[in-house]
């Protein structure tokens, strides 16, 4: 018979979530151990765009997402698709969507995540200090592209959102003016605007592992396995692995992104986590001589520079977990780029596709469990994963810990919807 392995706090998934709760419950005192079915960032923390997006406050279920759905879902290559076969499973998702897009839902979204924000850029700071890997962040700041006056002009509302979050930038209305802060655009884009706080990972597996690796030196484990069964026990948390291992806890973070959903399930809380299928293409380093991240709101995608190459990409695909990869989104957002780009040098790129976990009203779910304290929530970030990853883990450490969260978590909850 197996021997059950006995563990302190046991962290649900390897992705930068995971190992940035792991590091925060560390330096709070706590022992730590990580479980990812395939290891440190081997899902969406390895090909994210390695954007840290502390400006990006409203829920994509504004009034101006929700105008735009029509003519994307049109476009089976547009910025947002969902497979016919798998409207049936999500239609209940977009209700919820649909309702995050009023008014007072946007509001008090907007509430929600500017004050998560926050503590996610103090937290980040914090925790790049400690693991010393101050390197991997460049502050450059991101610019979003314009192709009309009246493209800006319909943008307007969500920067006066922004402004009353304490959130700065600077509107561009000239191709003279984005051309400094980036030479060789298309002359399509007349305005932009840019945002001085957003920052830029060098890679966001490579910052994936130096967290862990950090996690590790200060004690941290990793066990390679999925958890397949979670329960409660008289003396902790029971685990189970899909090859039959048991594991008991003390404690448990479940931050297995778009993994977790059926993990919740077990414990009585029927979370509206979807999976965002995200696409990209990186070429080589030196395609291009990217200053910064770019962002093209209208058509749904970024160009990014990494250590790894030239990133491109983003888009949604509500589609699950389940269905073959299309990669011709991917090879849709080579061309556009190409276009916006006109030096860009599109030959070696390699594909990939990740799983964003994504809830309605794109807040994240952090909280307690309905059959625990002892087992915490860490999950459905979406785009943000990276961004909130340190905050986050500051929260669950809190929690695991006793003490009053830095934030009112209860736009959070898990039980909320």
């Amino acid at each position: 018979m197996t021997q059950t392995r006995d563990i302190d706090v046991a962290i649900i998934g390897g992705g930068i979530v995971g190992v940035a709760a792991a590091f925060k419950l560390l330096e709070a005192g706590r022992s730590v151990t990580v479980i990812d079915r395939k290891g440190i960032g081997e899902e969406t923390s390895r090909g994210n765009a390695g954007g840290l997006a502390f400006s990006e406050v409203l829920p994509l279920a504004s009034s101006g997402m929700l105008r735009k759905l029509p003519k994307w879902l049109s476009d089976p290559l547009g910025p947002l698709t969902i497979p016919p076969a798998y409207l049936p499973q999500i239609t209940p998702w977009l209700l919820r969507f649909w309702r995050a897009g009023w008014p007072d839902k946007v509001k008090a979204s907007i509430a929600a995540q500017g004050q998560l924000m926050r503590l996610a850029q103090a937290e980040m700071a914090s925790l790049v200090r400690a693991a010393g890997i101050e390197h991997m962040i460049h502050p450059n700041g991101v610019l979003e592209l314009y192709e009309s006056v009246a493209e800006l002009k319909a943008s307007e509302a969500g920067w006066a959102a922004r402004t009353r979050e304490g959130i700065a930038f600077a509107h561009l209305r000239s191709p003279s003016e984005l051309a400094i802060m980036q030479p060789g655009l298309s002359p399509r884009f007349v305005a932009g605007t840019f945002i001085p706080s957003w920052q830029q990972v060098s890679d966001p597996y490579d910052f994936t592992l130096a967290i862990a690796e950090a996690a590790r030196q200060r004690g941290a484990q990793l066990v390679v396995g999925e958890v397949t069964r979670i329960g409660l026990a008289t003396d902790g948390v029971s685990l189970q692995l899909a090859n039959g291992q048991p594991l008991r806890a003390r404690q448990v973070v479940i931050a297995g992104g778009a993994w977790s959903k059926a993990l919740a399930a077990q414990l009585g809380d029927s979370v509206p986590l979807e999976t965002e299928r995200g696409y990209n293409t990186t070429l080589p380093p030196g395609s291009f001589d990217l200053k910064r991240q770019l962002t093209f709101g209208s058509h749904g995608f970024v160009i990014s520079p990494l250590t790894s190459g030239i990133r491109i990409g983003g888009a949604v695909e509500l589609g699950g977990l389940e269905l073959p990869p299309n990669f011709a989104r991917a090879d849709a957002m080579l061309q556009k780029a190409k276009t916006f780009l006109p030096d860009l040098r599109t030959e070696g790129g390699k594909q990939w596709m990740g799983f964003r976990p994504s809830m309605p009203d794109s807040l994240p779910v952090i909280g307690a469990s309905r059959r625990s304290p002892d087992i915490i929530y860490a999950f459905g970030h979406g785009h943000l994963g990276l961004t909130q990853s340190a905050a986050t883990g500051k929260l669950v450490a809190e929690l695991l810990t006793g003490r009053p969260p830095s934030i009112d978590l209860s736009p959070l909850s898990p039980q909320r919807f």
